[in-house]
């Protein structure tokens, strides 16, 4: 965090999970999964050499980790995107492990919590196929809700696009960090089309909990001790 603004900056994966579980308690999922190249998309260049070099310099298969972990003893469910990778977005395989992590939450009975950071939105390099992870995830989340279990969407700076117009707005508890850049499309395009100049502080957390979108804006100190203070309250209903 800036210790100047208090603006927090992204953090990894693996950095997100050491301030948010408990000490050795996460279980990965599905770590072998690895996306392919259905299109054989080349420009402005090949879609599989990108991806080999995202992996090798942020050390995942792509852009999310999921798996099993305990929040202050809570047990939860637990999916944390990177945005090192591609900008943390949203590919076929990203959808497939989320999907994968909240059905095995129905499952088990355990609450859901993700934590978002993307400002890639859908991966355009796997075209429909990636557009489809919106619709399955969302779909996986319905049957949650319909099986009674809780989901608590987290979002980070940034939060974009067709993640957000997906599964990281439909949190049953939907919180995000300070000063967070949340949207569809980003401010400069919005003002470039609409020509007109937007409010101050617009697509940022504070302007969106005032306008109705999120539940609550909580420091990154905070964070690990609000989502369990959250899953106990609504696993004791």
């Amino acid at each position: 965090m800036c210790p100047k603004c208090d603006f927090h900056f992204s953090l990894t994966a693996r950095q997100r999970l050491a301030v948010t579980v408990d000490e050795g308690s996460f279980e990965e999922w599905d770590a072998e999964l690895s996306p392919l190249d259905p299109l054989k998309f080349s420009v402005p260049r090949p879609y599989a050499e990108k991806v080999v070099e995202e992996q090798l310099a942020c050390g995942m298969q792509d852009a999310c980790l999921t798996g099993a972990a305990l929040i202050e003893g809570h047990e939860v469910v637990l999916g944390v995107t990177d945005s090192r990778f591609m900008m943390g977005s949203m590919g076929s395989v990203v959808g497939e492990k989320l999907t994968r992590a909240i059905e095995q939450a129905i499952e088990l009975r355990r609450p859901v919590v993700i934590i978002s950071g993307s400002g890639g939105g859908a991966r355009m390099q796997e075209g429909m196929l990636s557009l489809m992870q919106m619709a399955k995830t969302s779909s996986a989340l319905m049957k949650l809700d319909a099986s009674g279990g809780l989901f608590i969407s987290v979002l980070t700076h940034p939060t974009m696009a067709g993640v957000l117009a997906s599964f990281a707005t439909l949190g049953d508890v939907l919180i995000a960090e300070p000063k967070a850049l949340i949207g569809f499309t980003g401010p400069r395009v919005i003002e470039s089309t609409i020509r007109q100049k937007l409010p101050d502080g617009f697509q940022r957390s504070e302007f969106l909990l005032d306008h109705g979108l999120l539940d609550l804006i909580v420091h990154r100190r905070q964070m690990k001790e609000t989502l369990a203070r959250l899953v106990g309250c609504f696993a004791a209903r």
